[in-house]
């Protein structure tokens, strides 16, 4: 018998070439810095009207039906002050004709005092109360009156 070569099979292999996918850079966009909000003069004026006010508490209770607020005093407070109540649905300024301590009434109220006072408008938990400057007296001493 005829030994045969087993004839080699020359296989070119081809190289797997790896195609590089073509990554886009995603471009960024500058945006256009926004101008800052300017604030408007009324918040200039509440926020130096507030800055010059001394926080005395917050509203803790408003009993609607007499319209009397309850508050846990920060400082003193005594009857014919001023107080300027904030909140979000409220801005106003009135004077404190009367405080109440447990149903008695009194002219001066110590730091850490639970009081009550009689409010002009309607206030929510949490309106802060400040102890406002007090006007100045007008010229006259009082409404001027015509005489013919």
């Amino acid at each position: 018998m005829v030994k045969r070569k087993k004839a080699k099979k020359t296989v070119k292999r081809k190289k797997a070439v790896k195609k590089k996918k073509s990554v886009k850079k995603k471009k960024t966009v500058k945006r256009k810095k926004t101008p800052k909000r300017k604030k408007s003069p009324k918040k200039k004026a509440k926020a130096k009207a507030q800055a010059k006010e001394k926080l005395i508490g917050n509203i803790e209770h408003f009993f609607s039906k007499i319209s009397v607020a309850a508050i846990k005093l920060k400082s003193p407070l005594t009857v014919g002050d001023m107080i300027h109540i904030v909140g979000p649905h409220n801005d106003f300024i009135q004077r404190i004709d009367s405080i109440q301590i447990e149903h008695k009434g009194v002219q001066k109220a110590k730091k850490g005092q639970d009081i009550g006072f009689k409010v002009k408008n309607k206030v929510r938990v949490t309106d802060s109360v400040f102890l406002s400057a007090k006007p100045k007296k007008s010229e006259g001493g009082g409404p001027r009156f015509l005489s013919f």
